[in-house]
């Protein structure tokens, strides 16, 4: 009856409330998490390969010999760059005919870092940066964001302030700016302090080489996207992001 229909409610209203606190949970277990960490999603594959060959050398499925000639094309640089660029194809094939966004949206509150993160359609790709106004290398990077947003409008650039997802005094002042990347609300690349990888002042060709290095971003397509020497591409009349 009505009664039973209402309990069903609020029961479902329960459960939801209780899977957003774990959410919420989670994503302070990630801030503490990124402070410790710096791997990108090439790397996790890397090794979760690595295990496997090596499992398939124990169960006796391959040869010495076989596991040494997969090792030594791993250290071979045309082999690298092959494999970074079927990565980059694939990725750019799943981002094709997707949304497309073209700006840096501001986050501003937890709850909205949460729903970027999970609620966006699990082929886009989700670029956030945590930052804070006075930390080195913060203009540089919401600079580079607003170009590069401009270059790769299937890709979602977005920024919030550290402040605003509960970020600890010691976080903030060791690992910003940093850059997270998600995709199918999954932590596919993290970047703390990418300051010590590009230096204080650095530039959107810089960022785009580093993340394209690392097989996070997709290829540009030259019927959609615009060079990014071209001064105009870097500023979107529709951001929510402006340089000063």
């Amino acid at each position: 009856g009505p009664k039973g229909v209402i309990n069903d409610w609020r029961r479902f209203k329960q459960l939801e409330t209780e899977q957003r606190q774990e959410q919420r949970r989670e994503m302070e277990r990630l801030i503490k998490k990124l402070s410790m960490t710096c791997r990108s999603h090439l790397d996790e594959e890397a090794d979760q390969q690595k295990q496997k060959e090596l499992q398939e050398k124990i169960n006796g499925k391959m040869t010495l010999q076989e596991y040494n000639m997969i090792h030594n094309d791993e250290d071979d640089e045309e082999f690298l760059q092959r494999y970074r660029k079927q990565r980059m194809e694939e990725m750019r094939q799943q981002l094709y005919s997707g949304q497309q966004f073209k700006q840096v949206f501001e986050i501003t509150s937890g709850e909205a870092f949460l729903d970027t993160v999970d609620k966006e359609h699990k082929s886009t790709l989700i670029m956030i940066h945590i930052y804070e106004d006075d930390i080195p290398g913060t203009e540089s990077l919401n600079g580079c964001m607003i170009c590069l947003a401009a270059e790769y409008p299937t890709v979602k650039f977005c920024r919030v302030k550290s402040s605003l997802i509960g970020a600890s005094t010691r976080f903030t002042n060791n690992a910003l700016p940093a850059l997270l990347v998600y995709k199918a609300g999954e932590l596919i690349g993290n970047f703390v302090r990418i300051t010590d990888q590009l230096g204080e002042d650095f530039f959107a060709v810089d960022l785009e080489a580093f993340l394209q290095e690392c097989g996070l971003l997709p290829e540009k397509d030259v019927l959609l996207l615009t060079s990014i020497h071209n001064p105009s591409a870097c500023y979107s009349e529709d951001s929510d992001l402006e340089i000063d």
